[in-house]
Formats: structure tokens, sequence, C-alpha cells
């Protein structure tokens, strides 16, 4: 068995790789995409906001285990041919996009009116407004959160396997189907996510202590 973990850790250190990507492109997706969005809730036009809404209804409202194959059969229907690694952090990072749009959204309420009239005052346009008064804020309050999407993302990234995408969970199975030694693979895998996990956990804390302390200044 110690042989076979042996032989089994450059793959699984191959699909953590993979996984890492997954998560890592899917979380730009998501930051640049939600941040826009966000935005676009907080603003004054009620049909871009009412389109968002559904939008992030939609994702927030079916299990990423159905997008992922809906995009994998969708984007070659209307003419997009992307690689399975490509559509599997184009499907994540879609559905990231609506948790994070909530993120900066709520990151953004949280700011109090006050800013926004004195900077009306000022003469500042809501383009400006929102980039050097309101958005800077915001993003100091919702860097918790956002790294907790990220967590979330690398766990997330083990339905890319459901398109045949071979990252972590992925390179687990097909060790499992060579060797059959399912406990202890299983067991190395969960071992794996629980250490990239709790390291980003630990790394999230302290960035939260430190912006909680100059808060504090």
């Amino acid at each position: 068995m110690i042989a076979v973990m042996h032989d089994a850790l450059p793959y699984l250190i191959r699909g953590t790789l993979v996984t890492l990507q997954i998560a890592f492109f899917s979380s730009l997706i998501g930051f640049f995409g939600g941040t826009l969005l966000g935005f676009i809730q907080t603003s004054s036009n009620s049909l871009l906001r009412f389109l968002v809404t559904i939008y992030v209804t939609i994702f927030r409202g079916t299990p990423m285990l159905i997008q992922i194959p809906f995009f994998y059969y969708l984007l070659p229907e209307i003419g997009i041919e992307l690689s399975l690694f490509a559509t599997a952090v184009v499907a994540i990072g879609l559905n990231s996009m609506a948790y994070i749009s909530q993120i900066v959204r709520s990151g953004i309420v949280s700011i109090g009116k006050g800013q926004r009239e004195a900077a009306h005052v000022l003469g500042f346009s809501s383009w400006q407004t929102m980039r050097y008064i309101l958005f800077p804020q915001a993003i100091r309050t919702v860097v918790p959160a956002l790294l907790n999407e990220f967590i979330t993302l690398i766990k997330d990234s083990s339905l890319a396997s459901t398109i045949g995408v071979v990252e972590l969970f992925k390179e687990g199975t097909i060790i499992i189907s060579r060797t059959y030694a399912v406990i202890p693979v299983y067991c190395a895998i969960a071992l794996i996510y629980l250490t990239l996990t709790t390291a980003l956990s630990c790394v999230a804390a302290v960035i939260e202590r430190r912006m909680n302390k100059h808060a504090h200044h």
C-alpha cells in the first residue's frame, strides 16, 4: 500500500496544480466580473439592476454540478470551442461572479451615503465616486469574504472532473481504477484539500487581523 501511494503521489501533485490553476483563473473571472456586477447593483439603472438580479438568482439557485456540463454542451453549439480546462474555468468563474457580486455590493452599501453626497458636492462623477471613494473602502471590508470565496473555489474545482478535466479528484479516481486502493487514495485527496484550505484560511485570518488593526489606527 505504501508503494501504491508512493507511485500515486506525483499524479496527485499534478492534479493539485491543475486544481489551483482552476481556482486561480476562476477567481479572476469572479472578481473582475463580480465587481462590475456589484457596481451595477448599486447604480441607478433599474434595467441593468434587474438583469444582474436575474443572473445572480440563476447562478446561485442552481448547482454547479449542472452548470459545468451545461456550458460544456452549450459553448460548441454556439460556435465557441474551448478546451475542457477553459470550459471548466469559465463555468466556475461565472458562478463565482454571482457570489462575488453580492460580496462587493454589500461592501459598497455598507459605506455611508454621506460620502456619496460629499463627492457629488465636490463635482465627482458617479464613476469617479465609485472608483476613488467607494470601491477602495468596500474592497478593504470584503477582503476576508473574497478569500473565503477562493477557498470555496478550490473545493468546487473538483466538479470540473464531471467533464473530464484531470484535476486532483479526477487523478485520484484514475489511480483508484488502476490500483483499487480506494480508501488510501481518497484519504490522500481529502488530506491535500484540507491542507490547501487550512493554509488559505490561516492566510485569510492574518490578513483580516492586519486590516482590522489598521482600521483601528
